[in-house]
Order: structure tokens, then sequence, then C-alpha cells
């Protein structure tokens, strides 16, 4: 190894060392490469194994690795969804002391694919959809704390599954830009086209390639971002005007932003000089409204969706069994009888499946079915039994296993009695709404 090799790193761990940084990186050996499925880039990117996680590593010039991986530190300060950034090396050489490409190092995060692993024949119109959709959101966040991503596409982004939904993740920061003051109507506009742009040319190239189903269609699908980021934008940030009568609506308006996940930390309001017109405006937006909730309550973090089903669950226990009883302590008995058993019952050769706040979101979604089938409420013990074996046994891993299993044996359930145990109940005019009823 170089005596010059510089190392700039986020991380306290030693291994970095140990990774062969004399070679250049696509001659890297076997038994440092971690076989997952990557999104097209264009630098050279391979996962690589350092200690027990992996970081994906990705050749580029010395100047462009210390900029994205500072930018990447910014992002993660201001808690957007993003790769984490682990190190940048310079000052590389081979053994002949040629100069080797920079690199920078990132997290792999767990439980993320690329969207060309998110199908395993061919896409479907609703996944596509459902792909731009969660991009869309991404993007009204970075553009609210005023970042220019410059390179918006669903080849930048990692996505993890999310309730139903999907939950995106900035991975490329190359050509990103933080703005103090904000950002312009004409800068949003221009990431938005070139998101627009992006994404149909992916499209088109799954098409020709005959990875896309019938009836998808590559161009109404990425004109789908800018209806999607404008509606989410406008109540997000647009102003509002009523009557004095109707100041209601500011509580509506509060509970409208919160049901998309987002939190007001200040509104403006304003009334005309007349005093009988109200005009409203909310300042500052914090998404993860659910996330904050759940986490705060059972110490539990998972995506926003994820949170909001993870919710509905412990208020409908809370309603059924402790509905006098503080919030607080009630989430705790929650997390203790009924969500850790489930977590438990998974076998280990099982658990790269699906993170555990997807398995429970799942689990409840699967208990449904069966109670429709069978016309008769369904145990929880019994519908994870079920579920286990008829559906997450022949999924494919969607996290970085490392090791053989050790354990393969299902734990006992110690839940909610069978006649007093929860049925999720689907709402036909809303796929992706799911109640509880007892």
């Amino acid at each position: 190894m170089s005596r010059t090799l510089s190392i700039t790193s986020a991380m306290t761990d030693p291994a970095l060392l140990d990774l062969p940084w004399e070679l250049p990186l696509e001659a890297w050996p076997n038994e440092t490469i971690a076989a997952l499925p990557k999104g097209i880039s264009r630098h050279l990117v391979r996962f690589a194994h350092l200690g027990g996680h992996v970081v994906a590593i990705k050749e580029t010039t010395s100047e462009m690795a210390a900029r994205e991986y500072e930018m990447l530190r910014a992002l993660q300060r201001l808690e957007v969804p993003c790769v984490e950034p682990a190190a940048v090396i310079t000052n590389r050489s081979d053994a002949d002391g040629e100069p080797l490409r920079s690199v920078l190092v990132t997290r792999h995060l767990r439980f993320s694919l690329p969207y060309r692993a998110l199908f395993s024949q061919t896409l479907r119109p609703d996944t596509a959809t459902r792909l731009v959709d969660a991009l869309a959101v991404l993007l009204v966040r970075l553009h609210i704390i005023g970042f220019f991503w410059g390179d918006v596409s669903l080849s930048n982004t990692l996505f993890r599954r999310d309730a139903g939904a999907f939950a995106a993740y900035l991975v490329d920061a190359e050509t990103g830009r933080l703005h103090e003051g904000g950002l312009s109507n004409g800068q949003r506009e221009h990431d938005l086209e070139i998101a627009r742009v992006n994404i149909a040319g992916e499209l088109l190239d799954l098409e020709a390639g005959g990875r896309v189903a019938d009836g998808l269609d590559p161009v109404r699908i990425s004109d789908g971002i800018l209806d999607a980021y404008r509606s989410l934008w406008s109540e997000l940030t647009g102003s509002e005007s009523f009557g004095m009568a109707e100041r209601w609506r500011i509580n509506e308006r509060v509970t409208r932003l919160n049901e998309l996940g987002f939190d007001i930390e200040e509104l403006a309001i304003r009334t005309d000089e007349s005093g009988t017109t109200l005009r409203i405006q909310p300042k500052v937006v914090d998404a993860g409204h659910h996330q904050r909730r759940l986490l705060r309550l059972t110490g539990l973090d998972a995506g926003e969706n994820q949170a909001r089903r993870l919710l509905n669950d412990l208020d409908s226990y809370r309603a059924a069994y402790r509905r006098d009883d503080d919030e607080e302590m009630v989430a705790h008995e929650w997390l203790m009888r009924v969500f850790e058993p489930v977590v438990r019952a998974v076998p280990h050769e099982l658990r790269g499946k699906l993170e555990p706040a997807e398995v429970f979101h799942q689990l409840l979604e699967h208990r449904w079915y069966l109670a429709q089938r069978e016309g008769r409420d369904i145990p929880l013990a019994e519908a994870l039994t079920s579920y286990l074996n008829e559906v997450l046994r022949h999924r494919r891993d969607e996290a970085t296993v490392i090791g053989p299993p050790t354990e393969a044996m299902t734990a006992a359930l110690p839940a909610i009695a069978p006649d007093t145990s929860a049925v999720p109940v689907h709402d036909p005019d809303d796929d992706e709404d799911w109640r509880l009823k007892v």
C-alpha cells in the first residue's frame, strides 16, 4: 500500500485500511466484492465487504469525491433520505507507483434496491407509478431545504418498501448544490424537467429491452412526476385565504399536512385590513410526522407509511384494551405483546427478506385476506405462521446477509389471545388506507 494514501472518514472502522486500495477497483478480488444489484452509473461502482457490513465504492476524481462526501454529510444533518457517506480515499497508487483514481465510500443502505432490481421480469404500470411518486416526494423534500439536484433520475435513487408504497433515497449528489436562500421557481422547474426527461429515457430503455408490461406508457408515467410534485409542493407551501368564520380551516390544513406525513414548525397567519379574512401559509415544513411519533412512543425507526400503519395498530390496541391509560405506557405494552413477538418469530434465515416494520405491515395485510377468505377472525399467531410459509419464505432477500444463519427455529408467539386480537379491515375506497377494527 502506498505511503501517500490519504483517508478522510466519518467512520472509526480500521478495517478500511485492509481493503486493497493499491489495486484498480475493477481488479479487486472476488472475496472482497459483495454481489449486490446496482443501478446505472457514469462511474465504476462496486460493493465491498467491510467488517460486518457492506460499502459502495465509487471511483472518481479527488475534487468530486471530496465535494460529494461533504454534500452527503450536509444532507444527512438536514435529515434528508440519502446514503451515508463513509470515507474519501485519495493519493492511491499501484505497486509500481502509478496513480490510481480517488474513491468515495458510502454505506450500503440495507433493504434498499435500485429500480431495475425491484421487479423480477417486467415492470408493471402501478409499480412504475409508485416509484415515480416516491421520487417526487424526495424531490420536494430536497427543494424545501434549498437543494438543487441537477441529475434527478431513477438510476440515482435507491428505493425501500414502505407499507405498500416506496420510500426514495438520494444516492448520487455529485451535481447537487445547496442554496441557503432557497430555490427559485425556475431552478425547481429545471430540476423537475430533468427528472421528467431522465425517467422517460430510463423507462423507454426498459421498454426497448422488453422489460415493461403491456400498457405501460413511459412518457405518461414520466409526465406523472410533474403532477405529483406540483400537487405536493402546493399543499406544503401554498397560501390559503378564508373568512374569519372559517377559522376551523387552520386546524384542517395542519391535519391535512400531518396526513401527508409532514409537520409544521411555524405557521404564518395574517388578517386583511378589514379584519374579516384570514390568510395562512406554512413557513417551515418537516417530513416524517408519523415516523417521529412512532420513534417517540416505541423507539422503532420505520418508513413514513410503515410508521402510519404501525401507529394504526397501536391506536386500535389502545382503544380496545387500554382506552384510558397513558399513551406511552400502552405503546410499551403493545411493543412487548404484539410487535416484538412477531419479529422474534421470524426465523433467522428469513430475516434478510424484509425489514421488521415491513414484515409487520404485510402480516396485517395477509391476515385480512385470510379473514376474508375464510369468513372468520384469524388469530395473530395463526396468520403469522401462514404468512411465513406462504409469503415471506418465497420472497428474495432484500438485505445484505453476511455469514451463515445461526438459528432456524420459529419462536413461540406470546401475543394477544385469539378472541381479542385486532383484525385489519380494508377500506375498498382506498387501497393504501388500512384501518384496524377490534
